[in-house]
């Protein structure tokens, strides 16, 4: 962001996180408001903490934002908690890109007795008809 476009409380990797969802200035973030700001950046996949949220609401106060009362902290976490829940549910099991797939891109199996040994291949030394 340029200095005329940077915003209060915002460092580089919240900036560049408020970019990939639209926010690039002071009036974008007032059109949204810190919550709608917040959620794209949770939706977009980024791993923003709450201190996010307080720092874009801080931006729109005009104060640092550990300076924002408690009360309003609170507020803003309810408006959070209220906006995730019109979200669709995510499930626990939902499998993961990398999950059981090693560099090459193929399934592996975990051992059938669960231990921590790897199986024998054919290059450890151990004959088949033994």
């Amino acid at each position: 962001m340029s200095d005329a476009a940077k915003i209060r409380n915002i460092g580089p990797k919240s900036a560049a996180w408020l970019r990939q969802v639209g926010v690039h200035t002071q009036a974008d973030l007032e059109r949204l408001g810190a919550v709608e700001a917040y959620m794209r950046v949770k939706r977009a996949g980024f791993r923003a903490s709450l201190n996010l949220l307080y720092a874009l609401e801080g931006a729109l106060a005009g104060c640092h934002w550990a300076e924002l009362p408690a009360a309003r902290r609170g507020e803003l976490l309810l408006a959070v908690d209220a906006a995730e829940a019109l979200l669709p549910a995510r499930t626990r099991w939902r499998p993961a890109a990398s999950v059981g797939r090693p560099h090459g891109g193929e399934e592996t199996a975990a051992p059938a007795d669960g231990g921590d040994e790897p199986a024998a291949d054919a290059d450890d030394g151990v004959a088949a008809d033994e």
